[in-house]
């Protein structure tokens, strides 16, 4: 029973692919599969081309812009690293994409610092940009525990 409606599925498939070839080609996946659907897809894109995506056209923007579910993920992997901040934007009712861009550059900023790579540094002036942002105490004293490790 299964093999037949698969085989009658793809058969059906077939018969539309064959009919019109550029119709496919030509169309937005998001127009003929279930939101869902187009969520999954989105999913399995890393976060700067999920950003890049959700720029592509307005259904797209609505589809990612409209779905928490595509920026949790991406959230969570700031929440390894900046989990005070992220927990207080969670209790605060703000979404996951709001989360995600308020801490993420505090979240790259510190993985830098807890890494090292500004231990080199003799003053503020040897500072690359980007390399400094607004942290809270517990998160200057994990670095500084970090630099006094080294």
């Amino acid at each position: 029973m299964l093999r037949e409606h698969v085989s009658r599925r793809n058969s059906d498939a077939w018969a539309f692919c064959k009919r019109s070839p550029t119709l496919i080609s030509q169309q937005n996946f998001t127009e003929t599969l279930p939101t869902e659907m187009s969520v999954r897809i989105f999913s399995e894109l890393d976060l700067r081309s999920l950003c890049y995506a959700s720029l592509t056209c307005k259904q797209w923007n609505n589809i990612i812009e409209g779905s928490d579910h595509l920026w949790r993920s991406h959230c969570l992997s700031v929440l390894a690293v900046c989990r005070r901040e992220v927990d207080g934007d969670k209790r605060d009712g703000l979404s996951w994409k709001v989360t995600l861009v308020r801490n993420y550059q505090k979240g790259c900023v510190k993985k830098r610092w807890l890494k090292g790579r500004y231990s080199s540094i003799c003053c503020a002036e040897d500072l690359p940009p980007n390399s400094m942002c607004p942290l809270d105490v517990e998160t200057w004293g994990e670095i500084l525990e970090a630099e006094l490790e080294r």
